[in-house]
């Protein structure tokens, strides 16, 4: 198992910001801590623009750069950010590497992706790792690709950046009504949403997750591709769902079942028990 991670992901916040620095220095601190796993570690790769421009505009990434006012009212124009979304992306590009490569990882970076559109920054994303990662996965050999996307809200990004793409398919299981609103039912031809309502009990919403992971089974990717947030937590602060420790290690364990490659990004989890998530679904993952 491989954590991919930069410390330098740490480096900016907002004073109050649910999507702070203490999401990855705790996580770290309990990983460099625990001795369950054997951890390898490894760095985001370099990223082009080429490579960012199979998802956004080149008038988005170039706002990215130069914004100096906040892109929505969740979204700050940190500075350089594009410089930490940029090692994000990294992060999901080296996961694919290794995901290749027959090895298990985890891109441990902020900021999140899941809902950066091809020309818009939003919900705490700047650009969307795991739809660059996919398109960069079929650009490089790659027949049939799976996303699948367990944060507690809709993959909005993802889903307008790659609906009605060829050899890819979405899948997101998401709280809804719940920020961003979107997610309420299937889109175009490849893309599958499994809204679940607020407080939806723990045991139902497993079911869901394994529907959702059995419909993309059933399209026979290569690879998957896992959007990882941990708010679907019973004490997340910004959703209200139920999920505990033990599910999110269930989860692991159910993509390590699959027998097909996959990396993992980390997208939202904002409680201050996310080392424990992250570490308890590493653990399903590595089959432990």
């Amino acid at each position: 198992m491989t954590i991919i991670t930069d410390e330098r992901c740490t480096g900016y916040s907002s004073p109050g910001h649910p999507e702070r620095p203490a999401r990855i220095s705790g996580t770290l601190q309990k990983l460099r801590a625990q001795t369950d796993l054997v951890l390898k570690w490894n760095a985001p790769l370099a990223v082009t623009d080429e490579q960012l421009e199979r998802a956004h505009t080149k008038q988005h990434i170039a706002h990215v750069k130069s914004g100096t006012e906040a892109f929505d009212g969740d979204t700050p124009a940190h500075p350089k950010i594009d410089e930490h979304a940029r090692r994000s992306v990294g992060g999901a590009l080296q996961g694919l590497k290794q995901a290749r490569s027959g090895e298990d990882s985890f891109s441990l970076m902020r900021p999140p992706g899941h809902h950066a559109t091809q020309n818009h920054a939003m919900g705490f994303c700047y650009f969307n790792s795991i739809a660059i990662a996919a398109l960069e996965a079929l650009a490089t050999g790659t027949k049939r690709v799976a996303v699948f996307d367990f944060d507690v809200h809709h993959g909005n990004g993802t889903e307008a950046i790659l609906q009605n793409k060829p050899n890819v398919v979405f899948a997101s299981v998401h709280q809804h009504p719940c920020y961003p609103g979107t997610g309420a039912e299937n889109v175009g031809r490849n893309f599958f949403n499994f809204p679940v309502a607020p407080r939806t009990p723990r045991e139902n919403y497993r079911k869901v997750l394994a529907k959702a992971l059995d419909e993309l089974k059933a399209f026979k990717p290569e690879l998957i591709a896992v959007s990882a947030g941990f708010d679907c937590y019973a004490r997340d602060p910004l959703a209200q769902e139920t999920l505990e420790a033990e599910d999110f290690h269930w989860l692991g364990e159910s993509l390590h079942k699959t027998s097909i490659p996959f990396f993992s990004v980390l997208e939202g989890g904002y409680s201050s028990d996310l080392p424990e998530l992250i570490f308890a679904y590493l653990k399903g993952v590595a089959g432990k």
